[in-house]
């Protein structure tokens, strides 16, 4: 094994195929333990992978509704340390005394998206409905799409990442970001969104991953009006979406993708009567 980079590192592997054996050195994701702590105090140990943390840092405060706006984070430390990385955070003594009111220590995996919820009542919280009146067509999705898969950086060394991107009108591709975590990925891009002071109700957003609940929970902190996936949704999704007024698609392809909720916002498409 030999040291790479921060997202990745070499290790000795054997191929073997129709054609026959070749030996060689593969490009493996890091996952690391990020520890996020606020005012001193350690709330969530998250994996993840080691890049673009203040955005996954300040992405995660909001959609776990721990700040309302990036700005509440007055500073943002990462750190290094032995066991992994540490994120530290200052917010203000109010909404750090609301945070520890809340009484949840998280042990997070890239793939929990439930870590120290206590009651169901918190697992599925109220959203925001959308409002905003943006149209998007299939040929500008599609285009999104081809784009996307160019820009997957760490995916095209390791094959292991998940990625989340923000797209507007004007641009095919704004913000990627990616980590063995889809939620992970998605905080980072409402992180970066957030950071830039950007309007997220302007663009849409691309998920690599399946389109879960907590997913849509995630993108409506943005107010996206808009979910274009690569693979399918989930009924509570679909059911969280439909009722706040957001398109979900899924299974989505060059060549095919699917409309399962408010499709009115996708010019050229027939509408449900």
């Amino acid at each position: 094994m030999t040291a790479s980079n921060d997202r990745h590192r070499q290790f000795e592997a054997i191929t073997i195929a129709d054609t026959g054996q070749t030996a060689q050195n593969w490009p493996v994701a890091e996952e690391v333990p990020v520890a996020l702590i606020y005012n001193g105090t350690p709330h969530a140990v998250m994996m993840a992978t080691p890049e673009d943390l203040e955005d996954f840092a300040v992405g995660f405060s909001l959609s776990e509704g721990i700040v309302n706006r990036a700005d509440e984070i007055e500073e943002i430390a990462v750190s290094e340390v032995d066991a992994g990385i540490t994120v530290n955070m200052w917010i203000a003594d109010e909404q750090h005394t609301k945070l520890a009111d809340q009484k949840r220590t998280m042990a997070g995996r890239s793939g929990c998206g439930l870590c120290g919820i206590e009651s169901l009542e918190q697992a599925v919280r109220p959203l925001t409905p959308i409002t905003s009146r943006n149209t998007f067509s299939i040929d500008q999705i599609r285009r999104g799409l081809d784009v996307l898969s160019g820009k997957q950086v760490i995916n095209a060394e390791t094959k292991s990442v998940h990625a989340a991107a923000w797209s507007t009108h004007a641009v095919d591709i704004d913000v990627v970001r990616e980590d063995i975590g889809r939620h992970n990925a998605l905080d980072k891009v409402v992180g970066a969104v957030a950071r830039a002071g950007k309007d997220g109700a302007q663009g849409f957003l691309y998920l690599t991953s399946r389109c879960s609940y907590e997913m849509v929970q995630k993108a409506n902190v943005l107010g996206v009006p808009l979910i274009v996936a690569i693979s399918a949704p989930t009924a509570l999704a679909l059911d969280l979406a439909e009722t706040n007024g957001m398109t979900i698609i899924g299974i989505a392809r060059d060549d095919a993708m699917t409309i399962f909720t408010c499709p009115e916002r996708i010019t050229g498409v027939p509408q449900r009567e």
